[in-house]
């Protein structure tokens, strides 16, 4: 089953295209690593596939969901871990991991399992997100991709700003999310470590895909 299918995509940053004519076609349980210099276009494929950034030509689809016309639906059905950890500071980050499984219309009795399988400390559970260090606002942003169930999962340097247990937590979430059905992309600047985790490899150079290599890991 195709998850993500993009032809001849095109994704603008203000007048600059951040994207110039991906193809790119994902199939069910891959976990598929993006690499490539520094704007390259890598988050700016991630957002495209979140349903983030608007599709200016081309033609795309994630999970069946038109790209053009059907955004808020996918956006429902994705899990993005970006480099901004999208959640409200003046919330705490029990309020916080609720939202996001209201709007992604999970049960709320998914919260407490992903807090404690991502390591977030219980005392932290009713302190508002904006007091957190930077290593716990990612694991909370963390907790709350899982808390979606998503069947894609997008991740952007998901290592980023955790110690080394928490970079073996999240090579553990992109191994059960695969096992368990879903699909996953992830940007990593950590080639050797996600190339373990990667059934295959792409690499995106001026907006565009330049090399893809399946059987990587």
């Amino acid at each position: 089953m195709s998850i993500v299918r993009l032809h001849a995509a095109v994704a603008l940053i203000g007048r600059f295209p951040a994207l110039a004519g991906v193809d790119l076609q994902v199939s069910s349980g891959e976990v598929v690593l993006v690499q490539g210099p520094n704007g390259a276009g890598k988050s700016t494929l991630l957002r495209l596939c979140a349903g983030l950034m608007r599709l200016e030509s081309g033609s795309g689809e994630i999970l069946g969901h038109d790209l053009m016309t059907e955004r808020p639906a996918i956006r429902r059905q994705v899990g993005l871990l970006g480099h901004d950890t999208a959640l409200y500071d003046d919330l705490s980050v029990r309020e916080n991991l609720e939202f996001w499984a209201r709007a992604s219309r999970v049960d709320v009795g998914a919260v407490d399992p992903a807090m404690e399988r991502l390591g977030v400390a219980e005392r932290l559970h009713d302190i508002s997100v904006g007091q957190l260090s930077a290593g716990q606002r990612r694991r909370v942003a963390l907790a709350g991709v899982v808390v979606r169930r998503p069947q894609l999962w997008l991740l952007d340097e998901p290592h980023a700003g955790l110690d080394p247990s928490g970079r073996d937590l999240v090579d553990r979430l992109v191994i059960d999310a695969a096992a368990a059905g879903a699909t996953v992309l992830l940007s990593s600047h950590e080639v050797d470590r996600t190339l373990d985790l990667a059934t295959r490899r792409i690499t995106v150079a001026g907006g565009t895909i330049t090399g893809d290599v399946d059987d990587v890991g």
